[in-house]
């Protein structure tokens, strides 16, 4: 019986994916890397959710009914709460926040330990090869939350758009679901997709999200591998 359970709630860059949408994956699917193997995760995110209509759906409830006391919860939304439709859309400084704190209600409710995370960082360089950012007040928003209420956040933006630095424009193509024309039967058409991250960016990324949980004061701090 695992030690303690590792809560995911979050959009298509966090989720797990079939074996017909490989490589494309989430972070969240290779977070278990770096975590000793008393800790069980159990990954709800699911594409093209913001904070609000994974909530709508009722995808809340079933994490609500199975967290306990001194399990964690990880919370990464904002990629489509900026989106233009009723169903998905929120405002960084008003219904994002208020959406997010009904997630770290439900971790307090039950005992466990609520994580904020700001959004990854979309591969988007402007023609004199710099990093654009396309997230807004988003993850601002999200970390006056995470003060106010006092709840460990990780600033994926931030350290996802330094990874994107230092690879640069090209390179950085490694990150995501950059598919040439019959590369991959998945995809026979090819993918030049900026935002949804491949394996080993998926591995890259749930790195640095372990690298931040290894100093983070929750339950996850002495359970973090990353050797």
């Amino acid at each position: 019986m695992s030690e303690l359970t590792v809560f995911l709630a979050g959009d298509s860059t966090v989720a797990d994916y079939p074996p017909e949408k490989l490589p494309m994956l989430g972070w969240g699917a290779k977070l278990g890397l770096f975590l000793d193997g008393t800790v069980k995760i159990v990954n709800h995110a699911m594409n093209g959710r913001s904070s609000k209509s994974f909530i709508n759906e009722g995808r809340l409830e079933p994490i609500r009914e199975a967290i306990g006391q001194g399990d964690v919860f990880l919370i990464q939304f904002g990629h489509n709460d900026s989106k233009e439709d009723e169903e998905r859309r929120t405002e960084p400084w008003s219904t994002y926040q208020e959406h997010l704190a009904q997630y770290i209600a439900v971790a307090r409710e039950k005992g466990a330990v609520p994580v904020l995370i700001s959004s990854v960082c979309r591969r988007r360089f402007d023609d004199s090869g710099r990093l654009v950012d396309t997230h807004g007040e988003y993850p601002k928003a999200m970390e006056d939350l995470a003060e106010r209420e006092k709840v460990a956040f990780i600033d994926l933006t931030a350290k996802s758009a330094v990874l994107l630095r230092q690879l640069g424009s090209v390179d950085s193509e490694q990150l995501f679901t950059w598919l040439k024309p019959g590369e991959n039967p998945n995809y026979p058409e090819g993918s030049q997709d900026n935002t949804h991250l491949n394996e080993y960016g998926a591995e890259s990324v749930a790195r640095l999200v372990a690298e931040e949980l290894a100093v983070l004061d929750t339950p996850l701090k002495d359970k973090i591998k990353l050797d």
